[in-house]
Parts: C-alpha cells; sequence; structure tokens
C-alpha cells in the first residue's frame, strides 16, 4: 500500500493595488509572478507563470441601519403562554400573578423587549396574542386568541397596551393547555409572507414557561417560516427544562422538518431565570435581557434581504420643517444598533 502525501509549494507573488484592480481587464493587470528564491538561484529565470485579471467587482456590505434608515419597518407581535401549569393568577407563586408592587415575568419580559423594538416600528401598534386558555363564553380553547378580544384587529397601542391587553384577558379567559407555538407562528408567518419587498420585517416574541407540545408541527411552521421576512424570539420563564427551546433556536444544528432544512437560523431562545439579578436590580438585568434575544435580529434580517437580493432603499432627505422618521433613529444603546 503506497501513501501519497501531497506538499503545496509556494509557487510565487505579485503585488498590485486596489487601484489597478479597479481598471478591470486589461494589459495592466496581467501580472508576473516571481518567486525570490528562484530568481536568485537561477540566472534564467524570468517567472513562475502570469496572473491575468478576468473580472472585478466592488460588493458593498449592508448594514442593519442601511435598511432601517431605508424605511425598512419591524412588525413586532406577542404570543403569551396562558396554559394551566403557569399556576392559578390569584396567588403569589404564579408565574401570572399581579403583584400590586412589582411586574411579574412574563411582563418584564415584554416589557425589556418591546422598549427596544418599538422604536422600529413607526404606529406602535402592536399585535398580541394569547395560547393554551379556554375563551369564554363557550369555553374553547384556542392557541391564537387576540389579548384585547378584538378577532379583526389584535393590535395594541404600544407596550403600555400589551401589558393592560394582557391583565384584561388574565381576568376573562381560564388558564388551559396544551403548550402549542406552531398557530402563533403560522399567523405571522402569514402576515410576513404578504409584504416581501423588504419593507416589512416580521418579529415574534413568545413568553412561555413550559415543554411545547406540539413540537413536529411547530418545527415544520417554523422551516416554512424561514424563507420569510420574520425572526422570532423565545423567552423561557419559571424553572422547566428547556431543551427542546433549544433545539428550535438551531445556532448548533440546524432545524428540520421532514427532512427540509431551515433556509436560515430565524429563533433565539433564552430562560428568563439567567436574567433575574440577585441584587434586585431590574433595570441593568432587563437591559442584558433585551441585549441577547435582540442580538440575532440584525444579521436574520440582513441575511433574509441579501438571499432575496433586496438592497437598502435610499434613506428619506431631511427637510427643515420634517421631522426624523423613528425608524431611521436608533435609540442610543439599542442592542438593535448594529
Amino acid at each position: 500500500m503506497q501513501t501519497r502525501i501531497q506538499v503545496h509549494d509556494f509557487i510565487g507573488e505579485f503585488t498590485t493595488s486596489y487601484r489597478e484592480l479597479a481598471r478591470g481587464q486589461s494589459q495592466f493587470n496581467i501580472y508576473e509572478v516571481i518567486n525570490p528564491k528562484k530568481k536568485m538561484k537561477k540566472k534564467k529565470y524570468v517567472n513562475s507563470g502570469t496572473v491575468t485579471l478576468l473580472s472585478f467587482a466592488v460588493e458593498s456590505e449592508c448594514t442593519f441601519l442601511d435598511y432601517i434608515k431605508g424605511g425598512t419597518q419591524i412588525n413586532f407581535t406577542v404570543a403569551i403562554d396562558f396554559t394551566a401549569s403557569n399556576g392559578n393568577p390569584s396567588q403569589s407563586t404564579s408565574l401570572h400573578y399581579m403583584s400590586p408592587y412589582q411586574l411579574n415575568a412574563y411582563a418584564l419580559a415584554l416589557t425589556a423587549v418591546g422598549e427596544i423594538i418599538q422604536h422600529y416600528d413607526s404606529d406602535k401598534m402592536f399585535p398580541a396574542l394569547g395560547f393554551g386558555a379556554k375563551l369564554p363564553p363557550d369555553g374553547r380553547v384556542s392557541h391564537e386568541f387576540p389579548l384585547n378580544g378584538n378577532q379583526e384587529n389584535p393590535s395594541c397601542c404600544g407596550i403600555d397596551g400589551i401589558l393592560e391587553a394582557y391583565h384584561r384577558s388574565l381576568r376573562t379567559v381560564q388558564l388551559y393547555g396544551p403548550t402549542n407555538f406552531a398557530p402563533v407562528v403560522t399567523h405571522v408567518a402569514r402576515h410576513a409572507a404578504a409584504v416581501q419587498d423588504g419593507s416589512q420585517y416580521s418579529v415574534l416574541l413568545i413568553i412561555t414557561d413550559g415543554v411545547i407540545s406540539d413540537m413536529a408541527q411547530t418545527k415544520e411552521a417554523i422551516v416554512n417560516a424561514a424563507k420569510l421576512p420574520m425572526s422570532i424570539i423565545i423567552v423561557g420563564v419559571g424553572q422547566a427544562e428547556f431543551d427542546a427551546m433549544v433545539e428550535l433556536d438551531g445556532d448548533d444544528v440546524r432545524i428540520s422538518s421532514r427532512g427540509k432544512l431551515a433556509e436560515r437560523d430565524i429563533v433565539q431562545f433564552v430562560p428568563f431565570r439567567d436574567y433575574v439579578d440577585r441584587t434586585g436590580n431590574h433595570v441593568l438585568s432587563m437591559a442584558r435581557l433585551a441585549r441577547d434575544v435582540l442580538a440575532e435580529i440584525p444579521d436574520q434580517l440582513v441575511s433574509y434581504m441579501k438571499a432575496q437580493g433586496i438592497r437598502p432603499r435610499p434613506a428619506p432627505a431631511a427637510t427643515a420643517h420634517s421631522p426624523p422618521q423613528s425608524p431611521a433613529h436608533t435609540p442610543p444603546g439599542s442592542p438593535l444598533h448594529g
């Protein structure tokens, strides 16, 4: 048995410049490849070959802010887990407990993420959904119900509007189950599919406490959504095991369904318990939560735009009489400042 060892040999070198390369294909861009050692040893040495430039192109890298300044709107949707595993909202042990003194984990996570992302949506109207509850008056179980009670328009005005609708829902629905994600993922994907020209990008925030019940359907919904202008943030509250959420995150292994691989990673998962500051300083811990859950959004948005060949639109020229639009403004210290 013979073993062939391939050794990479240095052939030679040449130098050029951007200015020269920018001339494109011409007699100026044919370069002799010189091996200095051979040149020193061999008097008749001319070169080790030539390199000819056939084409030259400059491709500028577009950033998240280029798209935001060009008018791309972030459509923010919240989906909140109303399954019975959260505990009775009237008891202090419940993850949905409405204390008169402080926000619960759901409200804290929603506020932390929403306070940042709202700056990228000019109308500040955010659809807010619930899942896993029995609804009045007939007690039917729903995994895609509007927190404001308006089936035709589930949008709430600002983060305060979402919190108000969330608290109202806690008083009117019955926590039940199971924990199904697919309906809310499909809901947002349906809206994302309607506008794919780069002017809008959807972000779904799912806040949940439990082990997911419809893993196969959720995987399929995420794989289908991966080709659309949308991202999914999952914040896990409580002390449950979140192994399935880590799998959905897809950082280590790209998620697949029925043998079909997701075109890109669109899910970011974080456990809320990692951000509970032992000193009680919620301001700092919630800032870290917002930073980490939103960290992947800029790259995910840009990856969609690049895959679709969508360039940022020119930023509108500011006039003396018109104030700058909020999407073109990036809040100082924002985790989306990328």
